[in-house]
């Protein structure tokens, strides 16, 4: 039956930056398609309320919290996985930060800060999980790319530039891997009810000009990636290699 396709029980998952907001949402839809997950975050505070919930679904969950623009911290997150959960089926790459400021008087520290963890920190651990999948014959990984990736957005032109490179690092691993086995994908959210967007929220014009652009006619959630993310995880895109999916209520369609 096509939806046993979408079922991973038994497989194991990495979810970086998932102590909360779009992370903790696709952990926990890992979890109940059948995944035993690693809950990651840079500090350790929100762990163990997403381990509770990812455990209720039936399923292990093991806290880890690392610094992803740390080199060592990358290896260690993935040998973590392999040790505590056996494998490293499925590797969600979500943690990221954001600094905003004009592009005249952006800081070369910030510019660096935001690359190293939202695109080196993206290929160092694709790379340790993807020697792994590649031993064993197949796996998945999930880049977390964004609307951005696809537009240049206004004060934030490392969040930009680092998102625009996951797109072209998805689909550079997806030609090397596809054959082997190992699916290579991205998804895109577009405006999310999160942390990060409080700000946009509380801002009344703002938030009626967001509204007014996307189709949808609201703000997306962290559920709304829980769809998603099982199909990129599962083996119903075993076909599915290079592809950056939107999930942004039709922004990118207007």
């Amino acid at each position: 039956m096509i939806l046993d396709s979408f079922r991973i029980p038994g497989k194991n998952a990495l979810v970086t930056g998932s102590r909360r907001g779009l992370g903790a949402g696709m952990a926990l839809g890992l979890a109940e398609a059948g995944a035993n997950v690693v809950v990651h975050g840079l500090r350790g505070d929100g762990l163990d309320e997403v381990g509770a919930a990812v455990r209720a679904a039936g399923v292990k969950a093991v806290p880890a919290h690392a610094d992803v623009s740390d080199p060592r911290a990358c290896a260690d997150l993935i040998e973590l996985t392999v040790r505590e959960l056996g494998s490293i089926d499925i590797l969600v790459n979500n943690a990221g930060i954001i600094r905003r400021a004009p592009a005249a008087e952006y800081a070369v520290k910030d510019w660096a800060e935001a690359i190293e963890t939202d695109l080196t920190a993206v290929f160092r651990l694709a790379q340790r999980a993807g020697r792994h999948m590649l031993r064993q014959g197949g796996g998945k990984i999930v880049n977390v790319a964004s609307r951005l990736s696809f537009q240049g957005g206004i004060l934030v032109p490392a969040y930009a530039a680092a998102k625009g490179a996951v797109a072209q690092l998805t689909k550079a691993l997806a030609n090397e891997w596809a054959a082997k086995g190992v699916n290579v994908n991205a998804i895109a959210p577009g405006y999310m009810e999160t942390d990060n967007t409080a700000a946009l929220r509380a801002d009344a014009v703002r938030n009626r000009q967001i509204l007014e652009r996307i189709p949808a006619d609201r703000w997306g959630t962290p559920r709304h990636l829980a769809g998603a993310v099982v199909f990129l995880a599962s083996a119903a895109s075993d076909y599915l290699h290079g592809h950056v999916l939107a999930v942004d209520g039709g922004w990118l369609a207007r």
